[in-house]
Protein backbone atom coordinates (compact mmCIF):
# COMPACT_ATOMS: atom_id res chain seq x y z
CA UNK A 1 0.00 0.00 0.00
CA UNK A 2 1.42 3.05 -1.35
CA UNK A 3 0.20 6.94 -0.28
CA UNK A 4 1.73 10.11 -1.87
CA UNK A 5 1.27 13.52 -1.05
CA UNK A 6 1.71 15.45 -3.35
CA UNK A 7 -0.14 18.30 -5.10
CA UNK A 8 -1.13 19.93 -8.29
CA UNK A 9 -1.20 23.60 -7.50
CA UNK A 10 -3.20 26.48 -8.95
CA UNK A 11 -1.55 29.88 -8.67
CA UNK A 12 -3.74 32.46 -8.75
CA UNK A 13 -2.71 36.17 -9.00
CA UNK A 14 -4.63 39.60 -8.64
CA UNK A 15 -1.92 41.65 -10.67
CA UNK A 16 1.81 41.04 -11.22
CA UNK A 17 1.93 43.71 -8.33
CA UNK A 18 0.72 41.14 -6.30
CA UNK A 19 1.38 37.49 -7.30
CA UNK A 20 4.90 37.00 -5.55
CA UNK A 21 2.46 37.88 -2.41
CA UNK A 22 0.20 35.45 -3.02
CA UNK A 23 -0.10 32.00 -1.84
CA UNK A 24 0.47 29.03 -4.16
CA UNK A 25 -3.66 27.15 -3.84
CA UNK A 26 -3.10 23.63 -3.65
CA UNK A 27 -6.45 21.88 -5.56
CA UNK A 28 -5.51 18.21 -5.79
CA UNK A 29 -3.97 15.57 -3.68
CA UNK A 30 -2.14 12.68 -5.41
CA UNK A 31 -2.57 10.12 -3.86
CA UNK A 32 -3.79 6.34 -4.62
CA UNK A 33 -6.63 4.09 -3.22
CA UNK A 34 -5.49 2.81 -0.20
CA UNK A 35 -6.32 0.19 2.47
CA UNK A 36 -8.59 1.49 5.04
CA UNK A 37 -7.18 1.03 8.33
CA UNK A 38 -10.77 -0.06 9.78
CA UNK A 39 -14.09 -0.94 7.68
CA UNK A 40 -16.26 0.56 10.12
CA UNK A 41 -18.64 -2.02 9.45
CA UNK A 42 -20.73 -0.76 12.36
CA UNK A 43 -20.97 2.76 11.51
CA UNK A 44 -24.55 2.45 10.45
CA UNK A 45 -25.47 2.72 13.88
CA UNK A 46 -23.76 6.49 14.07
CA UNK A 47 -26.51 9.20 15.39
CA UNK A 48 -27.47 11.15 11.85
CA UNK A 49 -27.38 14.69 11.68
CA UNK A 50 -30.48 15.49 9.22
CA UNK A 51 -32.41 12.41 9.32
CA UNK A 52 -35.08 10.94 11.87
CA UNK A 53 -33.83 7.27 11.27
CA UNK A 54 -31.56 4.62 9.11
CA UNK A 55 -34.34 3.58 7.03
CA UNK A 56 -36.00 7.35 6.17
CA UNK A 57 -34.86 6.42 2.69
CA UNK A 58 -36.06 2.60 1.50
CA UNK A 59 -34.28 1.08 -1.42
CA UNK A 60 -35.07 -2.25 -2.92
CA UNK A 61 -33.99 -5.71 -1.41
CA UNK A 62 -31.32 -6.97 -3.67
CA UNK A 63 -30.75 -9.54 -5.99
CA UNK A 64 -30.03 -12.58 -4.53
CA UNK A 65 -25.85 -13.74 -5.16
CA UNK A 66 -26.29 -16.73 -7.29
CA UNK A 67 -29.82 -14.88 -9.07
CA UNK A 68 -29.43 -14.53 -12.73
CA UNK A 69 -30.19 -11.22 -12.06
CA UNK A 70 -26.81 -10.61 -10.41
CA UNK A 71 -24.76 -12.89 -12.58
CA UNK A 72 -25.85 -10.61 -15.60
CA UNK A 73 -24.70 -7.62 -13.65
CA UNK A 74 -21.16 -8.94 -13.24
CA UNK A 75 -21.16 -9.76 -16.67
CA UNK A 76 -21.78 -6.42 -17.87
CA UNK A 77 -19.44 -5.27 -15.60
CA UNK A 78 -16.50 -7.61 -16.93
CA UNK A 79 -17.05 -6.68 -20.48
CA UNK A 80 -16.86 -3.05 -19.74
CA UNK A 81 -13.78 -3.18 -18.14
CA UNK A 82 -12.52 -5.40 -21.18
CA UNK A 83 -13.77 -2.48 -22.95
CA UNK A 84 -12.52 0.34 -20.96
CA UNK A 85 -10.24 3.21 -22.52
CA UNK A 86 -7.62 4.41 -20.90
CA UNK A 87 -9.16 8.14 -20.49
CA UNK A 88 -11.95 5.82 -18.18
CA UNK A 89 -9.28 3.75 -16.52
CA UNK A 90 -7.49 7.13 -15.68
CA UNK A 91 -10.48 8.39 -14.62
CA UNK A 92 -10.75 5.00 -12.21
CA UNK A 93 -7.41 6.02 -10.72
CA UNK A 94 -8.62 10.05 -10.10
CA UNK A 95 -11.39 8.86 -8.04
CA UNK A 96 -10.23 6.32 -5.78
CA UNK A 97 -11.84 4.12 -3.19
CA UNK A 98 -12.13 7.64 -1.01
CA UNK A 99 -13.61 9.59 -3.77
CA UNK A 100 -15.51 12.09 -0.84
CA UNK A 101 -12.06 13.87 -1.18
CA UNK A 102 -12.10 14.41 -4.90
CA UNK A 103 -15.41 16.48 -3.98
CA UNK A 104 -14.37 18.17 -1.79
CA UNK A 105 -11.38 19.43 -3.57
CA UNK A 106 -14.04 20.47 -5.95
CA UNK A 107 -15.94 22.23 -4.19
CA UNK A 108 -12.72 24.33 -3.14
CA UNK A 109 -12.36 24.64 -6.86
CA UNK A 110 -15.71 26.45 -7.28
CA UNK A 111 -15.09 27.90 -4.15
CA UNK A 112 -12.21 29.91 -5.83
CA UNK A 113 -13.49 30.64 -8.82
CA UNK A 114 -16.58 32.11 -7.02
CA UNK A 115 -14.51 34.05 -4.17
CA UNK A 116 -14.44 37.52 -6.49
CA UNK A 117 -15.76 40.45 -4.83
CA UNK A 118 -18.28 42.62 -7.03
CA UNK A 119 -16.85 45.66 -8.24
CA UNK A 120 -17.89 49.32 -8.29
CA UNK A 121 -19.79 50.19 -11.36
CA UNK A 122 -19.44 53.23 -13.46
CA UNK A 123 -21.25 55.64 -11.23
CA UNK A 124 -19.80 54.31 -8.39
CA UNK A 125 -22.86 52.39 -7.17
CA UNK A 126 -22.75 48.44 -6.41
CA UNK A 127 -24.84 46.01 -7.72
CA UNK A 128 -25.00 42.66 -5.81
CA UNK A 129 -25.16 38.63 -7.58
CA UNK A 130 -28.94 38.12 -7.88
CA UNK A 131 -29.71 34.24 -6.90
CA UNK A 132 -32.74 34.38 -9.18
CA UNK A 133 -30.79 34.91 -12.08
CA UNK A 134 -27.25 33.61 -11.45
CA UNK A 135 -25.46 34.43 -14.74
CA UNK A 136 -26.27 38.08 -14.59
CA UNK A 137 -23.49 40.48 -13.74
CA UNK A 138 -22.19 39.86 -11.17
CA UNK A 139 -22.63 36.17 -11.23
CA UNK A 140 -24.02 34.50 -8.49
CA UNK A 141 -22.71 33.82 -5.41
CA UNK A 142 -20.02 35.97 -4.59
CA UNK A 143 -17.95 33.25 -2.32
CA UNK A 144 -17.41 34.92 0.41
CA UNK A 145 -15.88 33.41 3.93
CA UNK A 146 -19.47 32.74 5.29
CA UNK A 147 -20.83 31.29 1.79
CA UNK A 148 -17.90 28.99 1.57
CA UNK A 149 -18.71 27.99 4.83
CA UNK A 150 -22.34 27.17 4.79
CA UNK A 151 -21.57 25.46 1.90
CA UNK A 152 -19.20 22.98 2.68
CA UNK A 153 -21.52 22.41 5.71
CA UNK A 154 -24.37 21.36 3.75
CA UNK A 155 -21.93 19.19 1.20
CA UNK A 156 -20.68 17.63 4.23
CA UNK A 157 -23.40 16.80 6.42
CA UNK A 158 -25.18 15.47 3.53
CA UNK A 159 -22.84 13.23 2.68
CA UNK A 160 -22.18 11.70 6.45
CA UNK A 161 -26.10 10.93 6.18
CA UNK A 162 -26.22 9.41 2.99
CA UNK A 163 -22.83 7.39 3.81
CA UNK A 164 -24.38 6.37 7.53
CA UNK A 165 -27.82 5.12 5.38
CA UNK A 166 -25.50 3.57 2.93
CA UNK A 167 -23.41 1.22 5.61
CA UNK A 168 -26.88 0.44 7.47
CA UNK A 169 -28.29 -1.22 4.76
CA UNK A 170 -24.22 -2.46 3.53
CA UNK A 171 -24.54 -4.81 7.00
CA UNK A 172 -28.30 -5.01 6.52
CA UNK A 173 -28.29 -7.22 3.24
CA UNK A 174 -24.40 -8.31 3.45
CA UNK A 175 -23.93 -8.47 -0.48
CA UNK A 176 -20.15 -8.38 -1.53
CA UNK A 177 -18.58 -6.49 -3.90
CA UNK A 178 -18.30 -7.75 -7.39
CA UNK A 179 -14.38 -8.86 -7.27
CA UNK A 180 -15.77 -11.08 -4.27
CA UNK A 181 -18.23 -12.70 -6.27
CA UNK A 182 -16.29 -13.35 -9.75
CA UNK A 183 -12.99 -14.30 -9.60
CA UNK A 184 -12.43 -12.53 -13.29
CA UNK A 185 -13.60 -9.22 -11.61
CA UNK A 186 -10.32 -7.58 -10.27
CA UNK A 187 -10.60 -4.70 -7.81
CA UNK A 188 -8.87 -1.33 -9.11
CA UNK A 189 -8.16 -0.73 -5.43
CA UNK A 190 -7.17 -2.30 -2.26
CA UNK A 191 -9.62 -5.07 -1.77
CA UNK A 192 -11.12 -4.21 1.64
CA UNK A 193 -14.28 -6.43 1.77
CA UNK A 194 -16.83 -4.00 2.18
CA UNK A 195 -20.34 -4.88 1.17
CA UNK A 196 -21.37 -2.88 -2.44
CA UNK A 197 -24.55 -2.63 -1.45
CA UNK A 198 -25.43 0.56 -1.55
CA UNK A 199 -22.75 1.68 -2.90
CA UNK A 200 -21.41 4.31 -1.20
CA UNK A 201 -19.42 6.01 -4.20
CA UNK A 202 -22.72 6.89 -5.89
CA UNK A 203 -24.32 8.28 -2.16
CA UNK A 204 -21.14 10.60 -2.51
CA UNK A 205 -21.44 11.41 -5.89
CA UNK A 206 -24.99 12.15 -5.98
CA UNK A 207 -25.41 13.95 -2.90
CA UNK A 208 -22.64 16.43 -3.95
CA UNK A 209 -23.71 17.05 -7.39
CA UNK A 210 -26.95 18.10 -5.46
CA UNK A 211 -25.84 20.19 -3.16
CA UNK A 212 -22.85 21.84 -5.27
CA UNK A 213 -25.07 22.34 -7.96
CA UNK A 214 -27.81 24.57 -5.65
CA UNK A 215 -24.55 26.36 -4.22
CA UNK A 216 -23.04 26.94 -7.72
CA UNK A 217 -26.08 26.99 -10.03
CA UNK A 218 -24.05 28.38 -13.03
CA UNK A 219 -21.83 24.70 -12.63
CA UNK A 220 -25.10 22.45 -12.64
CA UNK A 221 -24.03 20.85 -16.56
CA UNK A 222 -20.24 20.39 -15.30
CA UNK A 223 -21.14 18.69 -11.99
CA UNK A 224 -23.36 16.41 -13.67
CA UNK A 225 -20.79 15.33 -15.85
CA UNK A 226 -18.48 14.56 -12.80
CA UNK A 227 -21.38 13.02 -11.15
CA UNK A 228 -21.64 10.59 -14.18
CA UNK A 229 -17.75 10.15 -14.80
CA UNK A 230 -17.99 9.07 -10.74
CA UNK A 231 -20.95 6.40 -11.12
CA UNK A 232 -19.16 5.21 -14.55
CA UNK A 233 -15.86 4.77 -12.36
CA UNK A 234 -17.62 2.36 -10.02
CA UNK A 235 -18.19 -0.27 -12.07
CA UNK A 236 -15.11 0.13 -14.29
CA UNK A 237 -12.93 -0.36 -10.59
CA UNK A 238 -15.00 -3.62 -10.26
CA UNK A 239 -16.23 -2.43 -6.59
CA UNK A 240 -19.72 -1.90 -8.07
CA UNK A 241 -22.34 -3.80 -9.76
CA UNK A 242 -25.14 -1.26 -11.76
CA UNK A 243 -27.68 -2.15 -8.84
CA UNK A 244 -25.46 -1.25 -6.35
CA UNK A 245 -24.82 2.36 -7.63
CA UNK A 246 -29.05 2.69 -8.29
CA UNK A 247 -29.53 2.12 -4.59
CA UNK A 248 -26.64 4.73 -3.97
CA UNK A 249 -28.45 6.98 -6.32
CA UNK A 250 -31.99 7.00 -4.07
CA UNK A 251 -30.07 7.31 -0.95
CA UNK A 252 -28.03 10.39 -2.29
CA UNK A 253 -31.41 11.91 -4.35
CA UNK A 254 -32.87 11.93 -0.84
CA UNK A 255 -30.46 12.92 1.84
CA UNK A 256 -29.91 16.31 -1.07
CA UNK A 257 -33.17 16.78 -0.44
CA UNK A 258 -33.93 16.28 3.31
CA UNK A 259 -30.23 19.23 3.12
CA UNK A 260 -31.13 21.21 0.99
CA UNK A 261 -34.71 21.88 2.27
CA UNK A 262 -33.21 22.56 5.48
CA UNK A 263 -30.60 25.17 3.37
CA UNK A 264 -34.04 26.92 2.31
CA UNK A 265 -34.92 27.96 5.39
CA UNK A 266 -31.75 28.63 7.71
CA UNK A 267 -32.19 32.49 7.04
CA UNK A 268 -29.17 33.08 5.17
CA UNK A 269 -31.31 34.34 2.32
CA UNK A 270 -31.81 37.31 4.48
CA UNK A 271 -28.06 37.45 5.45
CA UNK A 272 -27.04 40.25 2.83
CA UNK A 273 -29.48 43.24 4.08
CA UNK A 274 -30.43 46.63 2.09
CA UNK A 275 -29.06 50.01 3.49
CA UNK A 276 -31.78 50.55 5.88
CA UNK A 277 -31.45 47.48 7.95
CA UNK A 278 -27.48 47.94 7.82
CA UNK A 279 -27.75 51.47 8.87
CA UNK A 280 -30.54 50.13 12.13
CA UNK A 281 -27.59 47.88 12.94
CA UNK A 282 -24.58 50.37 13.06
CA UNK A 283 -27.01 52.79 14.68
CA UNK A 284 -27.83 50.22 17.88
CA UNK A 285 -24.48 49.32 17.90
CA UNK A 286 -23.69 53.12 18.42
CA UNK A 287 -25.91 53.50 20.87
CA UNK A 288 -24.97 51.00 23.43
CA UNK A 289 -21.14 51.21 22.64
CA UNK A 290 -20.17 54.69 21.17
CA UNK A 291 -18.62 53.80 18.55
CA UNK A 292 -19.28 52.21 14.69
CA UNK A 293 -17.31 50.82 12.06
CA UNK A 294 -17.12 52.61 8.73
CA UNK A 295 -16.39 51.23 5.07
CA UNK A 296 -13.10 52.98 4.25
CA UNK A 297 -13.26 51.70 0.75
CA UNK A 298 -13.51 54.19 -1.86
CA UNK A 299 -16.14 54.22 -3.77
CA UNK A 300 -18.11 53.18 -0.58
CA UNK A 301 -20.27 50.38 -0.76
CA UNK A 302 -23.09 51.19 1.34
CA UNK A 303 -23.57 47.75 2.94
CA UNK A 304 -20.83 45.87 4.76
CA UNK A 305 -20.92 42.19 4.03
CA UNK A 306 -24.39 39.62 5.11
CA UNK A 307 -24.79 41.86 8.44
CA UNK A 308 -27.70 39.05 9.31
CA UNK A 309 -25.21 36.59 8.92
CA UNK A 310 -25.25 35.99 12.47
CA UNK A 311 -28.83 35.22 12.43
CA UNK A 312 -28.78 31.96 10.20
CA UNK A 313 -29.37 28.49 11.97
CA UNK A 314 -26.54 27.30 14.01
CA UNK A 315 -25.72 23.10 13.61
CA UNK A 316 -24.80 22.39 17.29
CA UNK A 317 -24.95 25.78 19.61
CA UNK A 318 -27.99 26.37 20.73
CA UNK A 319 -28.05 29.81 20.58
CA UNK A 320 -25.72 32.58 19.65
CA UNK A 321 -25.72 34.37 22.68
CA UNK A 322 -24.21 31.23 24.16
CA UNK A 323 -20.81 31.80 22.41
CA UNK A 324 -20.94 35.99 22.25
CA UNK A 325 -17.57 37.13 23.23
CA UNK A 326 -17.54 39.95 25.91
CA UNK A 327 -17.35 43.85 24.91
CA UNK A 328 -14.15 44.52 23.55
CA UNK A 329 -12.08 47.63 25.00
CA UNK A 330 -13.22 50.94 24.32
CA UNK A 331 -10.66 52.99 21.51
CA UNK A 332 -8.57 55.43 23.77
CA UNK A 333 -8.28 52.87 26.50
CA UNK A 334 -5.83 51.12 27.95
CA UNK A 335 -6.15 47.81 26.41
CA UNK A 336 -6.69 49.57 23.17
CA UNK A 337 -3.81 51.81 23.32
CA UNK A 338 -1.63 48.94 24.25
CA UNK A 339 -2.76 46.93 20.78
CA UNK A 340 -2.84 49.87 18.67
CA UNK A 341 1.24 50.16 19.41
CA UNK A 342 1.84 46.80 18.69
CA UNK A 343 0.16 47.34 15.05
CA UNK A 344 2.21 50.38 14.29
CA UNK A 345 5.49 48.45 15.63
CA UNK A 346 4.68 45.52 13.17
CA UNK A 347 4.01 47.60 10.56
CA UNK A 348 7.02 49.52 11.07
CA UNK A 349 9.04 46.45 10.98
CA UNK A 350 7.54 43.19 9.81
CA UNK A 351 10.26 40.38 9.64
CA UNK A 352 10.51 37.94 6.83
CA UNK A 353 9.09 35.53 8.56
CA UNK A 354 5.80 37.29 9.84
CA UNK A 355 5.18 38.71 5.97
CA UNK A 356 5.55 35.05 4.98
CA UNK A 357 2.74 34.47 8.08
CA UNK A 358 0.48 37.38 6.93
CA UNK A 359 0.35 36.12 3.35
CA UNK A 360 0.47 32.17 3.74
CA UNK A 361 -3.10 32.85 5.82
CA UNK A 362 -4.44 35.98 3.71
CA UNK A 363 -7.11 33.87 2.17
CA UNK A 364 -8.47 36.71 0.47
CA UNK A 365 -9.97 37.37 -3.04
CA UNK A 366 -9.80 34.18 -5.54
CA UNK A 367 -8.91 31.73 -2.60
CA UNK A 368 -10.96 29.09 -0.82
CA UNK A 369 -10.28 31.08 2.54
CA UNK A 370 -10.22 30.38 5.97
CA UNK A 371 -12.69 26.87 5.86
CA UNK A 372 -11.40 25.86 2.54
CA UNK A 373 -7.70 26.07 4.03
CA UNK A 374 -8.98 23.88 7.24
CA UNK A 375 -10.67 21.44 4.87
CA UNK A 376 -7.28 21.09 2.77
CA UNK A 377 -5.67 20.76 6.42
CA UNK A 378 -8.32 17.67 6.78
CA UNK A 379 -8.08 15.80 3.86
CA UNK A 380 -4.12 15.63 4.73
CA UNK A 381 -4.85 14.04 7.44
CA UNK A 382 -7.96 11.56 6.43
CA UNK A 383 -5.07 10.28 4.02
CA UNK A 384 -2.30 9.93 6.35
CA UNK A 385 -4.16 7.79 8.69
CA UNK A 386 -6.09 6.35 6.06
CA UNK A 387 -9.93 6.47 6.67
CA UNK A 388 -12.68 4.92 5.41
CA UNK A 389 -15.41 6.83 3.48
CA UNK A 390 -17.74 6.60 6.41
CA UNK A 391 -14.65 7.94 8.69
CA UNK A 392 -14.04 10.67 6.62
CA UNK A 393 -17.38 11.92 6.38
CA UNK A 394 -17.44 11.79 9.38
CA UNK A 395 -14.46 13.94 9.86
CA UNK A 396 -15.32 16.73 7.17
CA UNK A 397 -19.29 17.10 8.89
CA UNK A 398 -18.16 17.49 12.32
CA UNK A 399 -15.52 20.09 11.34
CA UNK A 400 -17.58 21.83 8.92
CA UNK A 401 -20.29 22.34 11.02
CA UNK A 402 -18.10 23.66 13.66
CA UNK A 403 -16.59 25.89 11.35
CA UNK A 404 -20.20 27.35 10.05
CA UNK A 405 -21.07 27.77 13.32
CA UNK A 406 -17.55 29.29 14.43
CA UNK A 407 -18.91 31.92 11.00
CA UNK A 408 -22.39 32.39 12.39
CA UNK A 409 -21.09 33.22 15.76
CA UNK A 410 -18.21 35.78 14.79
CA UNK A 411 -20.57 37.76 12.68
CA UNK A 412 -22.46 38.17 15.41
CA UNK A 413 -20.04 40.22 17.40
CA UNK A 414 -18.85 41.88 14.35
CA UNK A 415 -22.55 43.53 13.62
CA UNK A 416 -23.08 43.45 17.43
CA UNK A 417 -20.49 45.43 18.36
CA UNK A 418 -19.65 47.09 15.23
CA UNK A 419 -16.15 47.71 16.14
CA UNK A 420 -13.84 49.97 13.57
CA UNK A 421 -11.17 48.53 12.26
CA UNK A 422 -7.49 49.85 12.75
CA UNK A 423 -7.38 51.88 9.65
CA UNK A 424 -9.96 53.64 11.20
CA UNK A 425 -9.01 54.24 14.23
CA UNK A 426 -5.12 54.58 13.92
CA UNK A 427 -4.43 58.05 11.74
CA UNK A 428 -2.37 57.32 8.57
CA UNK A 429 -2.46 53.27 9.64
CA UNK A 430 -1.88 51.24 6.66
CA UNK A 431 -1.84 46.97 6.12
CA UNK A 432 -0.41 45.12 3.70
CA UNK A 433 -3.45 42.97 3.02
CA UNK A 434 -6.13 45.63 2.72
CA UNK A 435 -8.65 45.77 4.53
CA UNK A 436 -12.16 43.40 4.78
CA UNK A 437 -15.72 44.88 4.12
CA UNK A 438 -16.98 44.17 7.89
CA UNK A 439 -16.70 45.16 11.17
CA UNK A 440 -13.08 43.82 13.40
CA UNK A 441 -14.32 42.15 16.52
CA UNK A 442 -13.65 39.33 16.52
CA UNK A 443 -11.42 38.22 13.63
CA UNK A 444 -12.90 35.42 11.73
CA UNK A 445 -9.23 34.01 10.62
CA UNK A 446 -9.16 33.37 14.06
CA UNK A 447 -12.79 32.08 14.71
CA UNK A 448 -12.91 29.85 11.96
CA UNK A 449 -9.55 28.71 12.85
CA UNK A 450 -10.11 27.94 16.26
CA UNK A 451 -13.13 25.57 15.92
CA UNK A 452 -11.24 23.47 13.27
CA UNK A 453 -8.23 22.70 15.03
CA UNK A 454 -10.03 21.95 17.78
CA UNK A 455 -12.59 19.22 16.36
CA UNK A 456 -9.26 17.89 14.17
CA UNK A 457 -7.87 17.77 17.49
CA UNK A 458 -10.63 15.44 18.77
CA UNK A 459 -10.34 13.18 15.90
CA UNK A 460 -6.61 13.62 15.46
CA UNK A 461 -5.15 13.37 18.97
CA UNK A 462 -1.69 12.53 17.95
CA UNK A 463 -1.81 15.77 15.39
CA UNK A 464 -3.40 18.00 18.48
CA UNK A 465 -0.40 20.08 19.05
CA UNK A 466 0.08 21.02 15.20
CA UNK A 467 -3.24 21.83 14.50
CA UNK A 468 -3.34 24.04 17.30
CA UNK A 469 -0.50 26.13 16.41
CA UNK A 470 -1.90 26.72 13.22
CA UNK A 471 -4.39 27.84 14.29
CA UNK A 472 -2.85 30.62 16.67
CA UNK A 473 -0.69 31.62 13.71
CA UNK A 474 -4.07 32.23 11.65
CA UNK A 475 -5.31 34.88 14.14
CA UNK A 476 -1.22 35.84 14.00
CA UNK A 477 -1.06 36.35 10.69
CA UNK A 478 -4.22 39.29 10.94
CA UNK A 479 -2.26 41.10 13.23
CA UNK A 480 0.77 40.91 11.06
CA UNK A 481 -1.11 42.29 8.44
CA UNK A 482 -2.80 44.94 10.02
CA UNK A 483 -6.42 43.81 9.79
CA UNK A 484 -6.92 43.27 13.30
CA UNK A 485 -6.24 44.09 17.10
CA UNK A 486 -4.43 41.35 19.32
CA UNK A 487 -8.04 41.23 21.33
CA UNK A 488 -10.07 40.53 17.98
CA UNK A 489 -7.60 37.54 17.79
CA UNK A 490 -7.81 36.47 21.12
CA UNK A 491 -11.22 36.51 21.50
CA UNK A 492 -11.89 35.06 17.98
CA UNK A 493 -9.73 32.16 19.34
CA UNK A 494 -11.03 31.80 22.27
CA UNK A 495 -14.78 32.39 20.59
CA UNK A 496 -13.74 29.57 18.04
CA UNK A 497 -12.96 26.86 20.38
CA UNK A 498 -15.96 27.43 23.00
CA UNK A 499 -18.00 26.72 19.30
CA UNK A 500 -16.16 23.54 18.46
CA UNK A 501 -16.99 21.86 22.26
CA UNK A 502 -20.75 21.67 21.20
CA UNK A 503 -19.53 20.08 17.93
CA UNK A 504 -17.11 17.66 19.93
CA UNK A 505 -19.62 16.88 22.96
CA UNK A 506 -22.34 15.72 20.22
CA UNK A 507 -19.80 13.80 17.83
CA UNK A 508 -18.27 11.77 21.01
CA UNK A 509 -22.04 10.65 22.19
CA UNK A 510 -20.89 7.73 19.01
CA UNK A 511 -18.27 6.99 21.14
CA UNK A 512 -16.28 5.86 18.34
CA UNK A 513 -13.62 8.22 17.79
Amino acid sequence: MKIQLRYLFLFTSLSALTVSCMEELPTRLEYEGYEYAELDENAGTWNLILMAGKEQVSIPDPAAVGSAALNQQLQEVKSKIANSTAAQRESVNYWTNNSLLRWNEIALDLSVKYNLIPGPNPDGTYTLPNPANPAATPNFPFAHPPYISRMLAYLSVAQYDGLITAWHYKKKFGRPAPYKLDPQIKSAYEENGLNSYPSDGAVVAITSRDILSVMFPLEKEYLNKLAEEHLESLVLAGINVSSDIEAGKIIGNEVSKIALARANTDGMKSAQTPKSVSDSIKNAAFQRFGWKWENMESPQRPVGLTPLFGKVKMWNVPTVEEVRPRVPPAPGSEEFNRDAEELKRFAAKLTTEQRRIANFWNDGINTYSPPGHWNRFAKEAVVKYRLSPIRTARVFAYMNMAIVDAGISCWDAKYFYHYPRPIQTIPGFKTILGTPNFPAYTSGHSTFSAAASEVLAHFFPSDATKFRKWADEAAMSRIYGGIHYRFDAEEGLAQGRAVAAFAVAKAKRDQVD
